[in-house]
């Protein structure tokens, strides 16, 4: 049913004017002072983390924003607060997999799963794009788990044990430009492919551009990898699923026109769970491109277009022609009236029984006001898109302090949201408050790679994140505490 005028217009009496932000985020501040670098009493000492961390309950700590400046890695490779440590999980071309063959290169979106006598399971994106004889490192092509043996891409599956040992093998091999993706409710992981080549282009022996889904606890699972074509063939970033409709919601990097916010709504009587995905017809359910309305009615041709945070848009859902791309690509099959595009979409994490929403940034691409990243939150019931985060341009991107180009993210279990750089310049993970207060959480002192694939153990003591290139898998442990919301 579409959202009419009148219904729009009175929720946004609600929930539009003087709007509580709700969720876990609210503006984002990108210049350094938005550190709170007037308190000093926000920072503390630091603990070690072996002897300090207190759980993350933050008794008497609920003032404290943030965990202090960062301190400079001797080893060259991540600077992180005092009191904080990491340690390195995989290593592209250093670590081995179980076969012998190393880490495979390009480390992207990942999560955590929880395993027997607390074991983590990681499963982990290589966004390797193309023929493999592009890359020293591509993810080996294991029996019985390749999709297209001319790929290069696929996931890896680390698993950690209490002990610190670890050991890594191939979840999926064959597919192309594994970025975001996203876990589902029944533990397992989804991972898209950004990257739409046919058969017959850049060597591929099989259509591209598809979601596929890799269980972590069970390898049998993962054995002749299916395409989950019912959500359709494009240049696929995120996905998360609602846990209580059913619906996937998957986003889309894509430029030459801006990419899509997508719905898919499974067919009459399908539950999800392990496996389910595999037995869906083609053409199962319904996939849909997101439509915006302000809220005075008016058609919202691009997310660029909103230049204030708390912005609401309602949002109609508009179905997808021919969702397998077989002439034309998806987000080219709807005249420009008809869909709300968005530069970058990215990374997405289903919490507060929403879906927070990325997107990267907008230039001269995008008809709207440039700016150097948003992050949305669609709440389903509502059936809103709600600004809570928008990063103005970044001037001066080589100088260590503000933020850009937000791409993975998560919710954090201490409050407020971690968010991974891949903008220009210095690369950062950075934390953002209810209220948009901003702090450091890491930064890159490697190199200029992107930070990727941040997410947290399932006990919460544990923050996971990458240096995607070349391919470096990081934990990250220290005095963990519940931030403020204000």
């Amino acid at each position: 049913m579409p959202l009419n005028r009148r219904e729009f217009t009175k929720q946004s009496a609600v929930t539009g004017a003087g709007i509580a932000l709700t969720g876990v985020v609210g503006a984002l501040a990108t210049a350094p002072e938005a550190l709170a670098a007037d308190e000093p009493e926000a920072y503390g000492t630091g603990h070690d983390h072996e002897n300090g961390h207190d759980g993350g309950h933050g008794h008497g700590h609920g003032h404290r924003l943030g965990y202090g400046p960062l301190v400079a890695d001797p080893d060259g490779i991540l600077a992180l607060p005092a009191g904080f440590s990491y340690r390195i999980v995989t290593h592209s071309g250093v670590t081995r997999l179980e076969s012998g063959e190393f880490t495979p290169e390009k480390h992207d979106g990942t999560a955590a799963f929880a395993g027997p006598r607390g074991t983590t399971y990681l499963v982990n994106n290589h966004e390797l794009k193309g023929p493999r004889s592009k890359w020293a490192h591509p993810v080996p092509l294991t029996e019985g788990l390749v999709y297209d043996p001319a790929a290069a891409g696929g996931c890896t599956v680390v698993e950690m044990h209490r002990d610190g040992t670890v050991a890594e093998w191939v979840g999926i091999a064959g597919t192309s430009t594994n970025c975001a993706g996203g876990s589902t409710a029944w533990g397992t992981w989804l991972t898209g492919e950004e990257n739409s080549d046919r058969a017959g282009v850049n060597g591929m022996t099989k259509d591209h551009g598809y979601v596929f889904e890799v269980d972590p606890r069970d390898r049998r699972a993962n054995r002749d990898p299916k395409p989950v074509k019912a959500f359709g063939r494009y240049d696929h970033e995120a996905v998360v699923i609602d846990p209580r409709r059913g619906h996937a919601y998957l986003t889309e990097d894509a430029s030459n026109p801006n990419g899509l916010l997508f719905r898919w709504v499974p067919p009459q009587g399908f539950e999800h769970g392990r496996g389910k995905l595999r037995t869906l017809a083609d053409d199962a359910g319904a996939l849909q491109a997101a439509k915006c309305i302000d809220s005075s009615g008016r058609f919202v041709d691009d997310l660029s277009r909103a230049t204030r945070i708390g912005t609401v848009y309602g949002v109609d859902w508009i179905d997808v022609p021919d969702r397998d791309a077989r002439t034309t690509p998806v987000r080219k099959q709807f005249t420009d009236g008809q869909i709300t595009r968005g530069r970058k979409l990215e990374g997405m994490w289903w919490a507060d029984g929403g879906a927070y929403v990325v997107s990267s940034y907008a230039r001269e691409e995008s008809p709207g006001a440039a700016h150097d990243g948003q992050v949305w939150f669609y709440d389903p019931k509502r059936r809103t898109l709600t600004l809570k985060v928008l990063l103005g341009v970044n001037a001066a991107p080589d100088v260590d302090g503000a933020y850009d180009g937000p791409d993975n993210i998560t919710v954090s279990p201490y409050g407020g949201i971690v968010i991974a750089e891949d903008g220009e310049g210095v690369q950062h993970l950075f934390g953002a408050t209810d209220s948009g207060r901003t702090y450091p959480i890491a930064r890159n002192d490697l190199n200029d790679s992107e930070l990727a694939g941040v997410t947290f153990s399932p006990d919460g003591d544990t923050l996971f994140a990458s240096i995607q290139s070349p391919g470096i898998m990081v934990a990250i442990t220290g005095p963990w505490r519940r931030q403020p919301r204000r």
